[in-house]
């Protein structure tokens, strides 16, 4: 791979690493190719995007993003594939979900970036598949800003007639 081939998939790296907002490194190392096809294909299906890259190049496209994510180089050793998703805890999901079988250790996240946070180690896992989704966080402030107006009208409907006596005794007590 000459220099210019190098700089444009650093580039392309870089772009797919401001797109998504996230990404999780992954050690697929002594898989099978048939387990690595089955790996890509669940990413697939799930929306991820897996690239496999060297370290020393990823490392020049974390360098290029904006802010500081210099923590994750300490998990650039050994073979590591890209995960890219728009979904901060889709990866980690997929990861677990893989390693339900007997015996099966791999992949083991190396790292992850997920909206400007590093995680680093496999140790973490738990930690990001309990994340919420942006989406998922909104969806909870919608309800609950709902709830207390849920509540209001609930009261009126089941209890018209009481809050009416209710408002009826306070004005007569002001007049």
């Amino acid at each position: 791979m000459n220099r210019e081939e190098k700089h444009e998939l650093v580039s392309a790296l870089q772009a797919k690493m401001q797109e998504f907002g996230n990404f999780y490194i992954a050690d697929t190392s002594s898989l099978s190719v048939e387990k690595v096809n089955n790996i890509r294909r669940k990413c697939f299906e799930s929306g991820i995007e897996m690239q496999v890259a060297k370290n020393t190049l990823i490392r020049k496209a974390i360098e290029g993003l904006e802010g500081d994510a210099s923590e994750i180089f300490v998990a650039l050793k050994g073979q590591s594939a890209l995960l890219f998703s728009t979904v901060g805890n889709g990866p980690a999901k997929l990861i677990k979900s893989l390693r339900k079988g007997k015996g099966a250790d791999k992949p083991v996240l190396k790292a992850a970036y997920i909206d400007s946070t590093v995680f680093i180690g496999d140790n973490q896992l738990d930690t990001l598949v309990s994340l919420k989704s942006r989406e998922e966080l909104i969806g909870d402030i919608i309800g609950l800003l709902q709830s207390p107006a849920k509540n209001v009208i609930s009261a009126l409907q089941s209890g018209g007639n009481k809050i009416a006596g209710i408002v009826k005794t306070l004005q007569e007590r002001e007049g």
